[in-house]
């Protein structure tokens, strides 16, 4: 391909972007409507909005009235395409605009796209090569307009866009969970000035400040003082640089610190006090250093100012003296911290680059209604977040502030809260950060990594007579290995390293190479073997005393949670043991007392008053689900208490599906008369999470279910699996009851929570509130 070769050539360029093929940059092109373009004075951002074709698993119902035998499935599974819409966002150098402009040109098929909104400082001078090559008529947008659409949107639909930099730790990237409520802001934007708008909501937003001493005075003093005439150099330059050389510090004047008004002697008294005395050449290095700790300073003190003066404690930091360097995110955060006390943190933006091109494509996108959805970064198609670190070569960066891709899905489900969180600002889904604890980020790589080829297996097998399917296997191989290789050296690329994300990224692997539920015929086998158990099930538990089948019905739980064939230990067994089943799963099981274990005090609860509404978050299909959970269910509506069964949207490993569900309710409400009361009387509803991932995010739930939670007055919440009570929602606080139980699959973390393999965690927890009124 000769634009792939063009764009290849660059030599020392420092975007990864320019060295791949070109179709795995400007991907789906042929599907491609509304482009906009963001021209700054180096980088290019180009925006498109693209329809992909997915295969989506669908199981339907067989017709039971005329089911023939026992052994026919209790439903079909077909692969069927399914129409979603995706954004991209591509970032280039400018020098590169001309040969980009032709491939797209060159690509572009069935568009009606007749207008390519357009902002940034070089919107106006590329305006006529754009309407040349594109035959796009160029809409320019205002810039600052843009910048702030753009931020709303990435803070609305990015759980861990914005992050704290913290040179020298061990994770220099500290993500922040975003605030429910993003509004209000201050932005600080340093382009070649400053500018500090304070935004209070979607549309409203007001400069409220700014200084001509921004990044061009950083760039042009520079260039004067050093000779040096690119802004890169000069960062590399003051990364080396020693400033207490030609700064004068509060030492050189009183000898050691000046206690009575708490200056530290290594406080800067005056920048470049040292050069109008001193008999000596400085080096270009250390007046780099100065320039660079005189513009970052005066710049943190006035958004201090503005901070105080407005009242924010969110101050959000872009424009391209940013850009990700470590440099300037290390002096800027130096200045934040000194000037507020530690009281403001200067907060950095993993997609800073693109907030332009995002708002003018959201902008030329306003009759499709954008922000009515919510959106997830596909972690399939970007890049992840890499190194501009000064420090290292330019070809060998490791680590990095910018993206050179970034595509996002539209979701099906528009994403809220859970109401019932006890403070959605302070929640945090994941229990462990793979980013900050090094041994076990290498624990999980390496078990991902162990497990990959048991997953190609798999979605080999799930697709026996569709085309390519071994080579569809082998790229998604590549792609999932890649991407582990890439987290393992900057395991910040996509927010904060957990399980959950590890999880999420080889769903969208998967995805990306039509293999949407490799999973779906061992579900299907597993389901109709369960059924089979059921009415055995509950007839062996009505025979129990009251107390005897309260802890049957949770050790059945317990048992079903075994079947998890995500979990390696189990995969192994299940794969080489056809006949392990229900009583087999409930002797593996640790005696009590369980490693975490909070079952009297929930039979204590069972003899009180019932719960209004449970809502139960699911995990498996199979004896997970039909003769783990539905007994427990069965169990709670005799007592008079409502429940939502809350279940995947979209397929991850063998985790049950909304859809399935369905199927399987129905069935099973034709067999038990409290399940088909229940249903009938809609004290049973089934509702989909809005997710498609082994983990749960509860703050980012279906917000079908939200309004149901709330109609309902849910006061009791249960969370199943390794997955959702143990990888993330283990230290989760809720306004009502919870719990939380799991049977620990995996050796390594059994050992690191103080057990041992088959380990059980039932976690009963009372709201605070709750707690004192019972004790009183």
């Amino acid at each position: 391909m000769a634009a792939c070769s063009r764009i290849g050539r660059g030599g020392h360029s420092m975007d990864k972007s320019i060295t791949l093929p070109a179709d795995e940059i400007f991907r789906n092109l042929e599907n491609a409507k509304r482009f906009a373009i963001d021209i700054g004075g180096s980088l290019t951002k180009l925006a498109y909005y693209s329809t992909v074709q997915h295969k989506v698993a669908k199981v339907r119902s067989f017709d039971h009235s005329v089911k023939e035998t026992e052994d026919d499935p209790l439903y079909e599974i077909s692969v069927q395409e399914e129409i979603t819409a995706r954004l991209h966002f591509i970032k280039f150098e400018n020098a590169y605009i001309e040969t980009c402009l032709d491939f797209v040109k060159d690509h572009l098929v069935n568009t009606d796209t007749k207008v390519i909104k357009a902002t940034g400082g070089g919107a106006y001078k590329f305006k006529d090569l754009i309407e040349k090559k594109l035959k796009l008529k160029v809409d320019k947008e205002d810039e600052m307009s843009c910048l702030i659409k753009g931020c709303n949107f990435v803070l609305k639909n990015i759980p861990h866009e914005a992050f704290v930099y913290v040179r020298h730790a061990d994770s220099e990237f500290r993500f922040q969970n975003t605030h429910p409520d993003i509004f209000p802001y201050l932005l600080i934007n340093i382009g070649s000035g400053v500018s500090i708008v304070k935004v209070e909501s979607e549309d409203q937003f007001e400069r409220i400040g700014g200084s001509s001493i921004g990044g061009g005075t950083f760039w042009g003093l520079g260039a004067l003082l050093t000779k040096t005439k690119r802004f890169d150099e000069l960062l590399q330059l003051a990364s080396r640089g020693q400033h207490a050389s030609v700064d004068m510090l509060v030492k050189d004047i009183y000898g050691g610190a000046y206690g009575t008004l708490g200056l530290t002697g290594d406080l800067i008294a005056s920048s470049f006090g040292k050069s109008a005395t001193a008999d000596k050449e400085f080096s270009k290095e250390d007046m780099a250093k100065s320039l660079l700790h005189m513009i970052s300073n005066d710049i943190g003190q006035l958004a201090c100012l503005y901070a105080k003066l407005h009242n924010l404690t969110r101050v959000y930091f872009g424009g391209f003296f940013i850009r990700g360097h470590p440099v300037t995110m290390h002096t800027i955060t130096y200045s934040i911290n000194f000037f507020t006390k530690g009281e403001v943190q200067a907060l950095f933006l993993r997609h800073e680059g693109y907030l332009g091109a995002i708002g003018a494509f959201l902008k030329g996108a306003e009759e499709d209604n954008p922000n009515q959805y919510s959106w997830g970064e596909n972690y399939a198609g970007s890049s992840g977040l890499m190194s501009v670190s000064p420090e290292l070569n330019p070809m060998q960066r490791a680590r990095s502030g910018t993206f050179d891709m970034l595509e996002m899905d539209r979701l099906e489900r528009q994403l809220v809260n859970l109401p019932l969180l006890q403070d959605p600002s302070s929640y945090i889904p994941d229990t462990m950060d793979l980013t900050e604890d090094a041994v076990a980020r290498e624990y999980w790589l390496f078990c991902f990594e162990e497990a990959l080829e048991g997953v190609v297996k798999r979605a080999i097998a799930s697709q026996p007579d569709l085309p390519q399917t071994r080579e569809r296997a082998e790229k998604f191989s590549q792609k999932y290995r890649h991407k582990l290789q890439t987290l393992r050296h900057q395991p910040f690329a996509y927010g904060s390293l957990t399980v959950r994300s590890l999880l999420d990224t080889r769903e969208h692997c998967l995805n990306e190479f039509n293999f949407p539920d490799p999973y779906s015929k061992i579900k299907q086998r597993e389901n109709d073997m369960a059924l089979k158990y059921f009415q055995k099930a509950v007839k062996s538990l009505e025979s129990l005393s009251w107390e005897q089948r309260q802890f049957a019905l949770v050790k059945g739980l317990l048992a079903g949670n075994v079947f998890d064939w995500g979990a390696k230990a189990i995969s192994d067994v299940l794969e080489t043991n056809a006949g392990f089943g229900f009583e087999e799963a409930k002797r593996k099981l640790q005696e009590r007392p369980w490693l975490v274990d909070s079952y009297n005090q929930w039979l204590e609860r069972l003899k009180g008053p019932p719960h209004k509404c449970a809502l139960f978050f699911v995990d498996n299909s199979g004896i997970d689900i039909i003769l783990g959970v539905f007994p427990f269910v069965r169990e709670l509506l005799c007592r008079g208490t409502e429940v939502v069964l809350a279940s995947n949207s979209g397929p991850a490993l063998n985790d049950v599906t909304y859809s399935e569900l369905q199927i399987l309710t129905e069935r099973i409400a034709a067999m038990d008369t409290v399940i088909q009361t229940g249903i009938k009387e809609e004290r049973l509803i089934l509702v989909q999470s809005g997710s498609s991932s082994p983990c749960l995010d509860l703050s980012r739930l279906d917000k079908t279910l939200a309004t149901v939670v709330r109609e309902r007055h849910t006061d009791l919440v249960i969370i199943e699996g390794m997955g959702r009570a143990i990888h993330t929602n283990y230290y989760a606080t809720l306004r009502c009851e919870s719990l939380k139980l799991a049977v620990i699959k995996n050796s390594w973390l059994a050992e690191r929570l103080g057990g041992v393999l088959f380990s059980v965690v039932f976690k009963y927890e009372e709201p605070p509130k709750y707690q004192e009124e019972t004790h009183q």
